[in-house]
């Protein structure tokens, strides 16, 4: 029987060999999926999304952030600078087709809410509910008059939330989950992303009350960064934490890098010493999924990037998914409007954090008091 790596593959479709619909497909259970953040030019050399899915070094790209919400506001820095008439929302068509062709060559893409600056947050269990109907139909496959990415659909939300309270974001995952579950044609994926401090400060809760499929947990910027290894490392925590307490038994951890030395303040580790860790950590918890790195512009300039996708093709395996997903029913009330692309849900003012993490993960927010401002002024 003849096998064929990822490696193969992609120098197969690359020669034409093989046509694009045989493409290897993000595989949510295995231990050897590469997650990369883009959107914030961290680097300040990013380059279009699809540029970066033009080879098979990730497998899954976070398009970070919608750092605005409910009021919806985006920001991709240089990816993405144009608005809807009339509106501080983002309208991003190449991101849109970029989108579409990552998802050709196999690999999954998803939005992240919250990050390090920002205006979000929930006053209500209802509010987030109805909020999940809004990004249901901006961003997958409901309808609306504004849709920053036209009619891509995306592949899952992520949670990076590092500010204000708990309050509605599981509520939101469960009515998102909902519609997921009506669309049988396609994978979606619900992600977050704590910091490595366990419980999270502000996603704790959340994440032993909703589903999760995967967690990107940022081993940097804390003591337990990579660069505490093995001393403060706390990989063992969550792994716990994914057996225990998660409501998914099956989900998957991943171990969040910063890019290089330029990406976080503290955490970098090079190669060698990251491979060291991950061939560790592989060879103890079941619950691994792989491994993320703030962002694809400072792994792929750094070359981090190529020794973690060597690393992670390097005796890698899949299991079986053995927890059964619940069918999320939710009834509720509210509704929302999407004739402009908002919820018209009434959201009162002191329950939206203006974020602003003393964390350095060199974000780039190039337009960060904009967003602030154009909160304040709704």
């Amino acid at each position: 029987m003849l096998l064929f790596t990822r490696k193969h593959i992609a120098k197969l479709l690359k020669a034409g060999f093989l046509c694009q619909s045989l493409a290897t497909a993000f595989n949510a259970n295995c231990n050897s999926n590469y997650a990369s953040y883009y959107g914030q030019n961290s680097a300040r050399n990013q380059k279009t999304l699809g540029e970066y899915c033009r080879d098979s070094t990730e497998d899954l790209i976070v398009l970070a952030f919608m750092n605005g919400f409910p009021n919806i506001l985006l920001n991709f820095a240089n990816a993405c600078e144009t608005t809807f008439p009339g509106s501080a929302l983002l309208h991003c068509p190449t991101i849109a087709e970029d989108i579409k062709f990552c998802q050709s060559q196999g690999k999954a893409v998803i939005l992240s809410m919250g990050g390090a600056s920002g205006a979000y947050g929930f006053s209500s269990d209802a509010d987030g509910a109805a909020f999940a109907d809004t990004v249901w139909d901006m961003f997958f496959k409901g309808s609306s008059a504004q849709r920053p990415f036209d009619d891509a659909v995306l592949d899952g939300i992520d949670l990076d939330i590092e500010g204000g309270s708990p309050t509605g974001y599981a509520s939101f995952i469960k009515k998102l989950r909902s519609h997921y579950s009506k669309d049988s044609d396609k994978q979606y994926y619900i992600a977050a992303a704590p910091q490595c401090p366990f419980p999270d400060a502000y996603l704790g809760s959340t994440l032993n009350t909703a589903w999760f499929d995967m967690v990107f947990v940022q081993f940097y910027n804390n003591y337990c960064g990579l660069n505490a290894y093995p001393g403060w490392f706390n990989f063992d925590e969550w792994d716990k934490w994914a057996k225990t307490n998660s409501v998914n038994k099956d989900v998957r951890v991943y171990i969040g890098a910063p890019g290089a030395p330029s990406a976080a303040s503290t955490g970098y580790v090079d190669g060698q010493a990251l491979a060291k860790i991950f061939k560790n950590v592989r060879s103890q918890y079941t619950s691994l999924g792989g491994i993320m790195t703030w962002d694809v512009s400072q792994s792929r300039t750094s070359g981090l990037a190529n020794d973690i996708r060597a690393m992670l093709d390097n005796g890698g395996s899949c299991g079986n998914h053995t927890t059964t997903p619940p069918v999320p029913t939710y009834s509720s009330s509210t509704t929302s409007s999407t004739t402009d692309g908002y919820s018209t849900t009434p959201i009162s003012t002191p329950s939206v954090s203006v974020v602003t993490s003393t964390r350095t993960d060199n974000y780039s927010y190039e337009v960060a008091d904009k967003v602030v401002d154009s909160y304040q002024n709704n």
